[in-house]
């Protein structure tokens, strides 16, 4: 069984293996719509627009070829299947962050947590279209052969959130806080999906709750090691509970 430094280890091994998440952020160096091949991109587009109705199927994606106007043997396009529906999703939404954020604001730890906050709810409330359908989603990620690609996924969003709201970190803390913040979006992400409150405002409401535990613990634990750990164990929390089995 794993545990929480395996986790962790997996994360900077990611790190290691993507320069762009060790230098400072920029958006060229992360998987990006522009990565698609303009026939990919059209029948995603178009496929997205089917998930509420059909769920991240193999329905929907047929929909969007016939949509895009290409014959049925363009699923080939596609040869991890719906995985490529579900990544689209999450690809582009985050790209989607960097279009419609706000300027970055000073550096104090309180402005910048604020605006980390402010772009975790604009990343989730994103999902709404498709909240009802997102657990499908959870299920295709966590698949043995797309983990890997679920947990970069996790981590670029994580690294984009923190850049857009201006952290300038450059020691240890910055690997912590990335990995705080993937153990939270993961859990609200969760949360989301069971959540019945008028504009998700439960969700909402556990997110605060998250930040300010993560706030708290970061305030009180001094080895970042020990902080990572506790993260960790978040990551794992969530992880089991998209059915992964560590």
């Amino acid at each position: 069984m794993s545990g929480p430094r395996t986790i962790i280890n997996i994360r900077c091994a990611a790190a290691r293996r993507f320069p762009g998440l060790r230098q400072k952020y920029h958006s060229y160096e992360h998987d990006s719509p522009s990565s698609y091949t303009p026939e990919q991109d059209m029948i995603l587009a178009a496929a997205i627009n089917h998930v509420p109705a059909h769920g991240f199927t193999d329905t929907a994606l047929s929909s969007g070829i016939r949509d895009a106007g290409y014959p049925d043997v363009s699923a080939n396009l596609f040869p991890e299947g719906v995985f490529a529906l579900v990544k689209y999703h999450l690809v582009t939404q985050r790209s989607a962050l960097s279009r419609n954020a706000p300027a970055p604001p000073p550096t104090e730890s309180s402005t910048t947590l604020d605006m980390v906050r402010r772009l975790t709810l604009q990343r989730l409330h994103a999902n709404k279209p498709i909240i009802h359908r997102w657990q499908e989603a959870l299920a295709i990620l966590a698949m043995p052969k797309h983990i890997a690609t679920s947990l970069r996924e996790l981590a670029l969003l994580s690294d984009e959130i923190h850049f857009l709201a201006g952290d300038k970190s450059v020691d240890t803390s910055w690997y912590t806080k990335r990995a705080g913040l993937s153990a939270i979006y993961a859990n609200a992400e969760l949360f989301m999906t069971q959540d019945k409150s008028a504009n998700f405002k439960e969700t909402e409401e556990f997110l605060d709750r998250r930040l300010e535990s993560a706030q708290i613990l970061r305030n009180t634990i001094g080895d970042a090691g020990q902080w990572a750990g506790v993260q960790a164990m978040g990551v794992i929390s969530a992880l089991r509970s998209k059915g992964v089995r560590i």
